[in-house]
């Protein structure tokens, strides 16, 4: 059954409350009290939507509700809210705060949730949370910061997740991440350190492709594979160190199979040979562990 209240339509279901759109003119808005789901592309495209509280009782937030909100400067997720659906925020390019709730219950962000989210510049994800989609934040050229508890319960980061973020300076990945997928932060041209931890097990294709910042890096005992070109283009990358360097073998495989070469033992103790092979374009080296 939908009703209407204060140019809000809600639907119900139950115990279920889901805002299903809002038809009002207002934009300074607080959701009522009760609702418990935000409904996909409840809010999207409401350009003039400068300020919305969302009370207590909400638990989800649908695909896209927010999406290409342009006025939106600011959010508070509350505590209660477990996910975060696909493209919630995605172009709010006006978006410079978004702030989580002490005791946050979150756990998952959605794929393009804050993606070209253009004035965001830093965000802390609550220790709740285990999986980042794909391309959440993509293209949030202002972002310089994100910061993870030690706490953290993140498990899982999508593909191409921070790939864009050229703003982004350093990253800690939160111990209990098993693999940096591809893209991953691809194209953080400003990113100069990176700590990976001991939890990781596999670097995608391209995770780090044209960080031109990056100067050195620390590839952990726990690493088996190292994708195609994962640091390919990383034009300042000078100290390449393996803490496990024995049995590595390097595979050439292009896109056309022309130059496919299978399993050469690689001393990776050599860092000028590293360089070489991890950096530049074209090579097509793919590294894994015997």
């Amino acid at each position: 059954m939908d009703y209407k209240e204060n140019g809000f339509v809600i639907s119900t279901n139950g115990n279920v409350k889901t805002l299903v759109s809002y038809e009002g003119v207002e934009t300074e808005i607080t959701i009522p009290t009760g609702v418990t789901a935000i409904g996909s592309h409840a809010f999207s495209f409401c350009d003039s939507l400068t300020s919305i509280t969302i009370p207590g009782s909400v638990t989800s937030i649908g695909w896209s509700a927010f999406s290409f909100c342009d006025s939106l400067t600011s959010i508070t997720i509350p505590s209660n809210v477990t996910s975060i659906d696909k493209e919630v925020f995605q172009g709010c390019n006006s978006l410079t705060s978004v702030t989580f709730s002490e005791n946050s219950q979150l756990t998952s962000i959605g794929d393009y949730a804050f993606s070209f989210c253009d004035s965001l510049t830093s965000i802390v994800i609550p220790d709740s949370v285990t999986t980042i989609g794909e391309y959440v934040f993509r293209g949030c050229s202002s972002l310089t910061s994100i910061t993870f508890g030690e706490s953290s319960r993140l498990t899982s980061i999508g593909w191409a997740a921070f790939d864009e973020c050229s703003s982004l300076t350093s990253i800690t990945i939160p111990n209990g991440v098993t693999t940096v997928e591809s893209h991953t932060f691809a194209n953080c041209t400003s990113l100069t350190s990176v700590t990976i931890p001991a939890s990781v097990t596999d670097i995608g294709d391209f995770a780090f492709f044209e960080c031109d910042s990056l100067t050195s890096i620390i590839i952990p005992y726990s690493v088996i594979t190292i994708g195609l070109e994962a640091f390919g283009c990383c034009s300042s990358l000078t100290s390449i160190t393996f803490e496990d360097a024995s049995s590595w073998y390097r595979k050439v495989n292009d896109s056309i199979g022309l130059f496919d070469i299978a399993g050469i033992e690689t001393n990776v103790t050599n860092a000028l040979i590293n360089v070489i092979h991890f950096t530049s374009r074209y090579s097509y080296c793919s590294w894994y562990k015997k």
